[in-house]
């Protein structure tokens, strides 16, 4: 490594991740994932009640909304501007997806964009070559590996502006609260939904343990699959594409291509047919007043980055 090079590393980690801090990524991507392995023989026959299944679809969609809207278009790349109460909730809201504490989510997202594919981006499935040995090694990094890596992304550098916001560093120390939040919320309606015990486990291991996995594994699939495979209708200087198949479960993330093209825009499935949930929930708070100066699309800015 050349000595600028080793400067720009130093200056994009901004310290380690601390020990007990490393065990708890550590058990929040293994025990939920036992959950879902768990989860194929639970459903088949027992285990399973429709009151799980509407919890947990509640949950996921809160949760995702979270992360996509709040962490993702509005913290990281100010699609948008939200009035203070919507601003704290969205952070809550993205916390609740349990995928980290708000300034390291942001960072890292940031820091994502500035090195998209290259040397410097924390989970780009291209960092190790072109080989197919290398391309798998490369999908289990994008995909999970770099999760476990203790360097933390340098906030100084990539998230000032959340930095002098004392509610969201509060919201940011609070990680593991509203992680306990997330897991407990569910058990408490399930019991209080069934008036049993049983009701509160079963909600526990559906709408707490499944669907926190699910959610992380196709969070993780935007930053792995969408950027190997798919189409690539807009000029980006990266590999991102679009994987239709991932649309409704990522609400509207996997449209990858547009985002990279444009990563302001408040919408990223803008063709016909691509379904954008967070566009939508996006448009509803504008029109409640909650958003405003949202950075919509527009038929200019699209001719703009449309490939020949």
């Amino acid at each position: 490594m050349t000595t600028t090079a080793a400067a720009e590393h130093v200056d994009l980690i901004g310290g380690r991740r601390p020990i007990a801090a490393q065990i708890g990524v550590y058990a929040f991507v293994i025990v939920p994932f036992v959950a879902l392995v768990a989860a194929v023989p639970a459903a088949w026959g027992w285990g399973l009640t429709w009151v799980d299944v509407g919890l947990t679809v509640v949950f996921y969609t809160v949760t995702c909304l979270g992360a996509t809207v709040g962490f993702h278009r509005y913290f990281t790349h100010r699609a948008f501007k939200a009035k203070r109460g919507l601003r704290i909730g969205l952070a809550i809201a993205g916390s609740l997806a349990v995928q980290g504490p708000i300034l390291h989510w942001v960072a890292d997202h940031r820091r994502h964009h500035a090195f998209a594919d290259q040397e410097g981006d924390p989970h780009s499935p291209w960092l190790f070559g072109t080989s197919p040995a290398a391309l798998a090694r490369g999908f289990w990094h994008a995909h999970l590996g770099w999760i476990l890596d203790r360097d933390l992304t340098n906030q100084h550098r990539f998230a000032p502006d959340l930095l002098a916001d004392p509610a969201i560093r509060r919201v940011h120390r609070q990680f593991g609260l509203w992680t306990l939040v997330t897991l407990a919320a569910p058990a408490v309606l399930g019991g209080l939904i069934t008036w049993s015990w049983w009701g509160a486990l079963t909600a526990f291991f559906w709408a707490g343990l499944v669907r926190v996995t699910l959610l992380h594994h196709v969070t993780w699939s935007v930053n792995s699959v969408c950027h190997l495979i798919g189409e690539r209708p807009f000029a980006a200087r990266d590999r991102s594409a679009n994987v239709w198949p991932l649309a409704l479960l990522s609400m509207g993330e996997s449209w990858h291509n547009l985002h990279h093209a444009d990563p302001t825009s408040a919408r990223h499935g803008v063709k016909r047919g691509q379904i954008d949930a967070s566009a939508r929930l996006i448009w509803i708070f504008e029109k409640f007043g909650w958003a405003y100066d949202v950075r919509w699309p527009t038929p200019e800015r699209l001719s703009r980055i449309t490939n020949v």
